[in-house]
C-alpha cells in the first residue's frame, strides 16, 4: 500500500446523486431517502466525518454496492436541518479524497472502509501551461462579448 493509508475507522456512506463534492467545497444537499438519513444522523449523533460517493445511476432510488462509484471524499457536516415534509438539508464540507475499500453491512445504511488517495500536483510548467490557457479562454470570452455589445448598442470600433 504505497503511500496509501488504511483509514482505521469506517464511515456512514451517502450516495449522491448528479453530484461530484471535491476537498475544499461546502454544498448543500437536499436528503430524502431513509437510508441516507439514517446515515446523517449516525454521523450526526458521533461528531465523525461522512463518506460522500456519487452513484453511477442517478434514477436509482436504491442503489446497491455495485451502483456506487469506490473513489469519493470525507465530508464534515457543517450544519443539519429537518425540514417539515421529511426531508433533511444538510451543508457538508469536502475534506480529503478517499478510495472505498470494502462495504460493511450494517443494514440500516451504507457504511466502508476507506484508504487515503494521494494528491499529485502537477509540475509547474504544466500548471502555468493551464493558466495561460483559461486566461486566454476567458480573454476570447471577454472579446467576443465586447463585440456584441457594441453591435446592439450601436457603438463603432475605433
Amino acid at each position: 500500500m504505497s503511500s496509501e493509508q488504511l483509514l482505521e475507522d469506517s464511515y456512514a456512506v451517502l450516495p449522491l446523486r448528479d453530484i461530484v463534492v471535491f476537498p475544499g467545497m461546502i454544498v448543500p444537499l437536499f436528503v430524502g431517502r431513509e437510508k441516507s438519513i439514517k446515515a446523517l444522523e449516525e454521523v450526526a449523533n458521533s461528531n465523525k466525518k461522512i463518506l460522500l460517493v456519487t452513484q453511477k445511476d442517478a434514477t436509482q432510488d436504491n442503489p446497491d454496492t455495485e451502483n456506487i462509484y469506490r473513489v469519493g471524499v470525507l465530508a464534515n457536516i457543517l450544519q443539519l436541518l429537518r425540514l417539515p415534509d421529511g426531508t433533511v438539508k444538510v451543508l457538508v464540507e469536502g475534506v480529503e479524497r478517499v478510495k472505498i475499500v470494502a462495504f460493511i453491512d450494517s443494514g440500516d445504511f451504507f457504511q466502508a472502509i476507506a484508504e487515503n488517495v494521494e494528491e499529485k500536483e502537477g509540475s509547474k510548467e504544466e500548471i502555468e501551461a493551464l493558466y495561460v490557457m483559461k486566461s486566454s479562454d476567458d480573454f476570447d470570452r471577454f472579446i467576443r462579448f465586447m463585440e456584441r455589445y457594441a453591435e446592439e448598442n450601436g457603438l463603432s470600433r475605433g
